[in-house]
């Protein structure tokens, strides 16, 4: 069961079928929730149970073509654009735990998935607030800036084509590699000769990083290694 307004897309489960999972999807600067459809569709099928969310941008874009934006992207560079993330993060995080609370579903029943900008409001709001999604999936991203600590209760998920004009595959290597310095949870994939573009090769993966990775949480807590999860939230 789907609706869908000129501002956002859901997909609900089928009636009769409980809600087990949330899915919420970010777009990229100057887009709508319509251009994450296919990995909406995607998602539907491997994971019937789940609610498929899709908002659109906070903010009309500025820039040609028009589309909605997360934050403003003019004159965008490494110096504000955290700044401009920030300001943008807590509308977006107050989305997120209605749309959990509405369905009834824990931070950790939850996954962020983001294309390009959107990528990296879903990467920056799980380091702002710890635990807010128990997994990330990043479409062609990066981290407004490298991230001083690693967020202990998500599962990021870097995802990103090799010849990306416009995001470059330094960036998720980046990011990739600070995650592993910081003991983060993260894996990377780089497909080749894909572009700044949610390629179906990189959905696929996602699906399968989302089927069979177990978090580095899980493992450490079958060792007794791992500190207890925030308050509100359970391990899968």
């Amino acid at each position: 069961m789907s609706t869908a307004t000129a501002t956002a897309l859901e997909f609900l489960p089928d009636p009769g079928i409980e809600i087990k999972q949330l899915f919420i999807l970010l777009h990229g600067v100057g887009g709508s929730p319509h251009d994450l459809q296919p990995l909406a569709q995607a998602l539907r099928a491997a994971f019937p149970q789940a609610a498929i969310l899709a908002p659109a941008g906070f903010e009309p874009a500025d820039g040609a073509g028009g589309g909605r934006q997360w934050f403003s992207v003019q004159g965008v560079d490494d110096d504000n654009r955290p700044g401009r993330v920030a300001r943008a993060l807590p509308a977006l995080v107050d989305y997120i735990r209605a749309a959990q609370a509405r369905l009834g579903l824990l931070q950790s029943d939850t996954a962020l998935a983001g294309f390009s900008q959107g990528a990296i409001m879903a990467l920056e709001a799980v380091q702002a607030h710890d635990g807010l999604a128990g997994r990330v999936l990043a479409f062609s991203g990066r981290y407004a800036q490298l991230p001083k600590s690693a967020p202990q209760y998500t599962t990021i998920h870097l995802l990103h084509g090799a010849d990306d004009a416009v995001m470059a595959v330094s960036h998720a290597q980046a990011a990739q590699a600070r995650l592993d310095a910081l003991h983060g949870d993260a894996t990377i994939d780089v497909a080749s000769r894909v572009g700044h573009v949610l390629h179906p090769a990189l959905v696929q993966r996602a699906i399968e990083r989302l089927q069979t990775c177990v978090p580095l949480r899980s493992w450490e807590a079958a060792l007794g290694l791992n500190q207890a999860p925030p308050q509100g939230s359970t391990l899968h």
